[in-house]
């Protein structure tokens, strides 16, 4: 196993329309290929990683607090993975190449052990889908970027609530990071 696949923050709060924090249609429209890429990865056996944002109503001393609306709370339904991606993970959770991971940050690698879990594992190559691509998925690409990680980013399955920052970040990831975006 030399690869994996990291789903950032496909959340309801992220997707669904009456989500906390939504980016809408845009993220609702990749959905298909999200299960796709999913089902890739787990046919062959490689890692697939969903890490998902987690959040304390109010907390006073994470920086988002003041920055976004609350969303993606402990305990509530905008933690879910969205839609059809929350029935393929309670139908593949048990695998062993299938893991969750919390996170409280834009980035992935941020005050997590992903880094540990890749490199026991081996894996070289990070292929990331998720939302929003000029947020979570670009800090967890420039983390990965100064750790060594080969990158590839799908670009028909991630989205943004903003369109020229979808754009921007896409061009980013090919010009400065060196990724393959396919």
């Amino acid at each position: 196993m030399e690869k994996a696949l990291i789903i950032i923050d496909y959340t309801y709060d992220f997707v669904a329309t009456d989500g906390l924090l939504t980016c809408g249609e845009p993220g609702q429209m990749i959905e298909k290929k999200m299960i796709d890429h999913i089902n890739e990865f787990v046919n062959k056996e490689e890692l697939v990683i969903f890490a998902c944002d987690l959040h304390e109503e109010n907390d006073p001393f994470h920086p988002e607090t003041s920055l976004f609306p609350p969303h993606n709370i402990r305990g509530t339904k905008g933690r879910e993975l969205y839609h059809s991606v929350q029935t393929l993970y309670e139908e593949i959770k048990h695998l062993p190449n299938v893991k969750w991971m919390d996170k409280t940050r834009y980035s992935s690698f941020a005050g997590t052990n992903l880094e540990l879990l890749l490199r026991e594992r081996k894996i070289n190559e990070l292929y990331l889908a998720g939302v929003c691509t000029d947020i979570c998925v670009l800090h967890t690409a420039v983390d990965a970027y100064n750790l060594g990680y080969h990158l590839h980013i799908y670009s028909d399955a991630v989205a943004s609530f903003n369109d020229d920052g979808h754009t921007w970040a896409l061009r980013h990831f090919k010009e400065a990071l060196g990724a393959n975006v396919l």
